[in-house]
């Protein structure tokens, strides 16, 4: 097997069980191993530290498989990994929810979601790319029921790993237009095939809950809204009005469809193609007020470097929601931007209310929910944060 040397000095995250090496930690590789290829890891003094999945094109050159030396990385140990973090998520009431989560199961680049019958996968490195075939056939084995496979890694972060995009089925059924899931009380038509991330916010479950419970008698403003799940589940809680916002008109009839499936009049909504940042002002400069604006954007922050422009993006949201909102009215506000901290993201929120005149007061922190776990030594793992407030005047 290749060997990877680290740099001396450079293997404390590592014994931290971080499972990222970057290029700059990297002394030497031995035996030239190919993109995905399994190396050993060893200190500068040589001490054995980990076994990982190498990838020559990118800044993290290579990504953990096991710290356990005595641990073959082998199709056994993929149907293994699956099989646990499969087994961990059995209490989720829900028929669409994430079966495995990347570095948090130990799988780093693998996402696999599970909508009904159907599953679509994401392979966003090296690693996982190279065990395509095994992970397909490992699936198939723990999860006999499902009836199709599907292959969603059209992100751009594969070609940070040097992969090309790629769509399709990879095992069973072509999926059909909407898949049908169930989430509580609720029903929610899904396209996994041209859907963002595999078809639906599944991180946002729990989160949908929360907010819903203030929408009761309300008017509520569904920013960035998709296919409109946190409208419906602010109509099932006994909103009055919903006014659902996307710059998609594709996702907007997905949003209509999905209220008409759960026996919701099409009178009580309104569906809007437009920019946000546009509508909010436009909104402000109206005198239009609501009872509930929720803002759940798309990632503002793909860099480092655009993170200063990315929190004046949240901060410009924040405040004109913030200006709309009737007093004691609530605020649900999103980012899921990793390389936004939870901390800035308060900061942001509290100054943009500070800029409107009103007092806010930051009543729960949201996080995604619990088929999204964050292994404990890859904080990463965190990346969608956000607070229910409320406005006192």
């Amino acid at each position: 097997m290749a060997v990877l040397t680290l740099r001396r000095g450079r293997d404390e995250s590592l014994r931290r069980r971080h499972p990222w090496i970057f290029s700059g930690a990297v002394e030497r590789v031995l035996d030239n191993p190919a993109l995905g290829d399994t190396v050993d890891v060893v200190s500068a003094e040589g001490e054995w530290l980990a076994r990982a999945a190498y990838s020559p094109h990118s800044q993290i050159r290579a990504r953990v498989w096991t710290f356990l030396q005595s641990e073959t990385v082998d199709a056994g140990f993929f149907a293994q990994r699956l099989q646990r973090a499969i087994s961990l998520r059995g209490d989720i009431d829900s028929t669409g929810l994430r079966l495995v989560f990347s570095e948090s199961d130990g799988l780093p680049g693998l996402i696999v979601d599970r909508y009904d019958r159907h599953l679509v996968c994401q392979f966003l490195a090296s690693g996982v790319e190279r065990w395509k075939s095994a992970i397909v056939a490992a699936l198939r084995q723990v999860l006999p029921d499902a009836v199709g496979i599907y292959e969603r890694s059209d992100s751009s972060v594969r070609q940070k790993e040097g992969l090309p995009m790629h769509t399709g089925v990879l095992s069973g059924m072509e999926p059909p237009e909407r898949i049908r899931i169930r989430e509580g009380e609720l029903d929610y038509a899904v396209d996994i095939r041209s859907g963002h991330k595999t078809g639906f916010y599944l991180d946002q479950r729990a989160n949908r809950a929360v907010v819903a419970a203030q929408c009761r008698g309300g008017a509520v403003l569904n920013c960035f809204s998709f296919t409109g799940a946190f409208g419906i589940a602010a109509l099932a809680a006994g909103a009055e009005r919903v006014v659902q916002v996307d710059s998609s008109e594709s996702a907007l009839n997905m949003a209509r469809e999905n209220t008409e499936l759960n026996g919701f009049e099409l009178s009580r909504c309104e569906f809007i193609r437009s920019d946000v940042f546009q509508l909010l002002r436009g909104y402000r400069d109206s005198g239009t007020s609501f009872d509930v604006v929720i803002l759940d954007p798309p990632k503002f922050a793909e860099s480092q470097a655009q993170l200063h422009r990315a929190a004046r993006g949240y901060k410009d949201i924040n405040l004109s929601a913030i200006r709309l909102l009737k007093p004691g009215g609530w605020l649900a506000t999103f980012s899921c931007s990793g390389l936004l901290a939870v901390e800035l993201l308060q900061k942001i929120v509290a100054d943009a209310a500070l800029d409107a005149g009103r007092q806010l007061q930051i009543v729960q922190r949201l996080f995604q929910d619990r088929d999204h776990p964050t292994l404990a030594s890859f904080p990463e793992a965190a990346y969608l944060k956000g607070f229910l407030c409320r406005v006192l005047d």
